[in-house]
């Protein structure tokens, strides 16, 4: 951690990470998918930098309240990110199905939409790692009134 814990450092930190993986999607995304619609690179735009906001917020929970255990960063961000683009896969399934058949063939190892699933686990992972190296985690991020 470089200074005081913020929950409003994590959220930027988050922010930008995910603006930054985003920005990657955006620019290849009508490389490896020549038929991509812009609709679709704005979507992956807007995504990323979401999850970099909700994985900045979340990290607040060190502690489940439910199952009373410790909830490292190195759990709770890639779980965020595997949720969160199982969600998304669950509702552009189609799309991403055509979008992998069209990067690694109809027989392909990858035709199945839910490798975006690991990929949310990854950039998840990476996403935690930096906002809680830079904000923080815990209650200490949180000032008191």
């Amino acid at each position: 951690m470089l200074h005081k814990p913020s929950l409003t450092t994590r959220i930027i930190v988050g922010k930008v990470i995910g603006l930054l993986f985003g920005l990657a999607g955006f620019v290849l995304l009508p490389y490896l998918w020549p038929g991509s619609e812009l609709m679709l690179r704005w979507g992956v735009l807007f995504w990323y930098t979401m999850l970099g906001a909700i994985i900045g917020v979340f990290g607040v929970y060190d502690w489940h309240p439910v199952l009373r255990l410790p909830l490292p960063w190195w759990v709770r961000a890639p779980l965020i990110g595997g949720w969160m683009n199982f969600v998304l896969t669950l509702f552009t399934y189609d799309t991403l199905q055509a979008f992998l058949q069209h990067v690694s063939g109809v027989d392909g190892p990858l035709q199945s939409p839910f490798w975006f699933v690991l990929e949310g686990v990854l950039v998840g992972l990476v996403i935690g790692f930096f906002a809680t190296r830079i904000g923080g985690e815990g209650a200490a991020t949180v000032e008191p009134r």
